[in-house]
């Protein structure tokens, strides 16, 4: 490892002198929130997620070679770029910083495929702000096995922000320097953020957030990329999210000259191996620079009132045009100004136009595909998915859009992993259809509704419908014991006496409704009877809840088909009562209820003299008489008549 890099160090007094550099830090700006952290000190309020921050410091300028599939944007068209190697060999890409360029996106691709991240933006930045990692120069986890650290952030030509890590990233204890593979500033990368909690990520999932893994800042620069809600495929947002690493016309082209370069072809080459850019952007002149703190001086890149400033172009003489090199750049093998070309004539240099990314077709509505209304049994998946499909302004099918999916949490219903929401890519053929859905328990009508994730089209609206269960159905009813049911008059029958069994088609029918009826004995037409044995109703409160209740609905089977009666009270008719079991299916069960009279008040022997009258029961229950005395038991006797109530005696009324 260390013969190649010295090797690249051999290759001349001006490229020994700038691959030197490449050992020095890199740009504060090129972490996003170099003026962030800064700023807080005065506590202003944050600035939003796409807000440019120019940390004033430098970045790898190397543009891709001419034979890059697209010419780069706002590249002079002189024939030659500094640094640049052979085509191929350009476009090697670090094993292990290739993948966690790929893996970053497909993470983002998982938590916010709205924002559409290609891992090529990833790989253009990562070459303009250290060169992938030093040519690849990490460990097998992604960890830079030498610090990468930027210039001291001390307003000197940069922004000036005090140190805000106590050193424990960029070893500094007196100002901030940017670090990594992707520079990241440490307070940014700890505190930034809309909710100040760092843009910091875990993207090798070692449970650490280390802005020097080229995994863990490549995911964090890819969730700052992302930030507010942007669509990188629209190239509006493009722009802003690459400005906010570097507040700079020039950082831009660079940017997307190696994005769209990527796009058109890379392959892997072994950690190490990849080729150093050589060329750095200047720093700004004394008269540029500014104290982030204070906000004294211009951001780069920027004029009066925050608009961008064409005229000024980092690293040159403040009147330099954009794509043309301004003081102090010098691309080797370039002719300059006052060199004749052969022949003796003056070459003539047009600019070369500068291209954009290939860009997706725009989303802008969605069409529903399939019912309108969907419909569903309680507890039972829809007979179909909510269906749409993306269309352009030309009507045409849009591929790989996000489609968000939204139920009520009302509803009941749910999509797999019991969630509310998902969010769906629209196929080739620009159709998003959801995952399926099960219904709730509860019977209603509820809205399905499907969004484009990141775009204005108008939402579409699905209705849906949840029909009640069918009742489990019986065909049969049937006592589990032969036992003779037997009660006094006046006297309750004897707990759970009555359990019944349901089947159908011979296997036990679990949930089946039961209606129990008291009826007459009319074989013909059985009526529900006004005397006899009889339920309670279980919601009566007060004085109503010893009411006879002689039809009992709402009973239902159990999980083995059983049901247990509620207990059965009688009056003080004596006899046999039928009582009668139905289901909705036609089931009929009738069972025999036999209630006994109760026994007479009588005397057999002399009734000694009580020393309290006797207690009568209440009416409504048999007609016994109970004799209590305080020496002894006696026996039961009848009270002649209705005046015989003397002496400690009590006579029962008929």
């Amino acid at each position: 490892m260390a013969a190649t890099f010295r090797r690249r160090l051999q290759r001349g007094a001006a490229s020994t002198a700038v691959a030197a550099l490449v050992l020095a830090a890199l740009t504060a700006s090129q972490a996003p929130g170099a003026t962030e952290a800064a700023a807080a000190r005065k506590q202003p309020p944050p600035p939003p997620a796409d807000t440019p921050i120019d940390g004033g410091t430098t970045y790898y300028t190397d543009l891709p070679p001419l034979n890059s599939p697209v010419p780069p944007r706002g590249s002079p068209g002189t024939g030659h770029h500094s640094g640049s190697a052979a085509g191929p060999t350009e476009a090697g890409l670090p094993a292990t910083v290739l993948a966690a360029y790929k893996k970053a996106e497909s993470a983002i691709v998982g938590s916010d495929p709205g924002c559409r991240l290609p891992w090529q933006l990833l790989a253009g930045i990562g070459k303009v702000e250290s060169g992938q990692a030093r040519g690849g120069a990490v460990d097998a986890e992604g960890t830079t096995l030498q610090p990468i650290l930027g210039p001291q952030l001390n307003g000197h030509g940069f922004a000036r922000i005090d140190d805000t890590d106590g050193g424990r990233y960029d070893g500094d204890l007196t100002h901030d320097r940017a670090v990594g593979p992707m520079q990241f500033i440490p307070s940014t990368w700890s505190q930034g953020g809309p909710d100040r909690t760092g843009w910091g990520a875990d993207g090798n999932g070692d449970g650490k957030k280390d802005p020097n893994n080229v995994f863990d800042a490549a995911l964090a620069a890819g969730h700052y990329l992302c930030a507010g809600g942007r669509d990188l495929s629209d190239q509006n947002d493009l722009d802003h999210a690459i400005l906010g690493y570097n507040n700079s016309e020039d950082y831009l082209r660079t940017v997307l000259s190696w994005y769209a370069f990527y796009r058109h072809g890379t392959h892997e080459i072994p950690d190490g191996r990849g080729v150093l850019p050589e060329h750095r952007q200047e720093p700004r002149t004394a008269g540029g620079d500014r104290d982030a703190r204070t906000g004294a001086g211009e951001p780069a890149g920027r004029g009066q009132g925050g608009a961008p400033d064409h005229s000024r172009r980092p690293g040159g003489s403040g009147t330099g045009k954009p794509g043309k090199p301004g003081k102090g750049q010098h691309h080797p093998g370039k002719p300059s100004g006052t060199d004749p070309a052969p022949g003796g004539d003056t070459p003539t240099h047009k600019p070369t136009p500068t291209p954009k990314p290939p860009t997706e077709p725009r989303l802008t509505a969605l069409a529903r595909v399939g019912d309108k209304v969907l419909t569903a049994t309680a507890g039972s998946e829809f007979t179909a998915s909510p269906k749409v499909r993306a269309e352009d302004a030309a009507g045409k099918p849009v591929a790989g859009a996000a489609v968000r999916f939204t139920l009520p949490a009302s509803a009941g219903a749910r999509f797999p992993g019991n969630r509310t929401a998902v969010t769906v890519t629209t196929d080739k053929a620009g159709l998003a259809t959801a995952p399926a859905l099960r219904a709730g328990e509860r019977p209603g009508a509820f809205t399905v509704r499907a969004t484009a994730v990141g775009r204005s089209a108008p939402a579409v609206a699905f209705g849906a419908t949840v029909k009640a269960r069918p009742a489990p159905k019986a065909d049969k009813l049937a006592r589990t014991s032969d036992k003779e049911l037997t009660a006094t008059a006046g006297q309750p029958f004897a707990e759970d006496a009555v359990e019944i069994k349901a089947t159908y088609r011979g296997k036990l029918a679990a949930g089946v409704p039961v209606t129990a009826t008291m009826v007459t004995d009319d074989p013909d037409h059985p009526q529900e009877n006004d005397k006899g044995p009889y339920f309670k109703d279980p919601g009566a409160t007060g004085d109503d809840q010893d009411d006879p209740v002689r039809t009992l609905t709402g009973l239902t089977t159990d999980a083995q088909g059983l049901l247990k009666l509620p207990k059965i009270y009688t009056d003080t008719h004596a006899g046999t009562f039928l009582l009668r079991l139905t289901t909705a299916d036609g089931a009929v069960l009738t069972v025999k209820l036999k209630v006994a009279a109760a026994p007479a008040c009588s005397a057999p022997g002399p009734v000694t003299a009580p020393s309290s009258p006797p207690s009568c029961p209440p009416s409504g229950a048999g007609r016994r008489c109970h004799v209590f005395s305080s020496r002894a038991p006696v026996a039961t006797v009848p009270p002649p008549d209705a005046a015989s109530a003397h002496r400690g005696g009590r006579s029962c009324a008929p």
